[in-house]
């Protein structure tokens, strides 16, 4: 059974910085792994994905301030947030596809979130 469990949210700073992490259990794919983020009223957004090469795709809304990354070894996924904005705050979900290749909308995991909150 997979599991997803975001951490490292918190409330912080505009021009501040957090370090989300996903850990992933019972995850065995070479898969594509992202984060997402869904605002009060708005609707989900990707903020950035993985494939299983290590490429990285980024909104434009967050390209040179985040960066996600993978601990293989340990399937951890990472997104460092930097020059952290107001707009940014939302809940932060972690996300697997069984798929090498970054799917638009078909991740089959997900996890439960992590709230990012920041203040002007």
């Amino acid at each position: 059974q997979v599991q997803l469990v975001e951490s490292g949210g918190g409330s912080v700073q505009a021009g501040g910085s957090l370090r989300l992490s996903c850990a992933a259990s019972g995850y065995t794919y070479n898969g594509c792994m992202g984060w997402f983020r869904q605002a009060p009223g708005k609707e989900r957004e990707g903020v950035a994905t993985m494939n299983g090469a290590g490429n990285a795709v980024y909104a434009d809304s967050v390209k040179g301030r985040f960066t996600i990354s993978k601990d293989n070894p340990k399937n951890i996924l990472y997104l460092q947030m930097n020059t952290l904005k107001p707009e940014d705050t939302a809940m932060y979900y972690c996300a697997a596809a069984i798929w090498y290749h970054c799917p638009t909308s078909d991740f089959a995991y997900w996890g439960q979130g992590t709230q990012v909150t920041v203040s002007s």
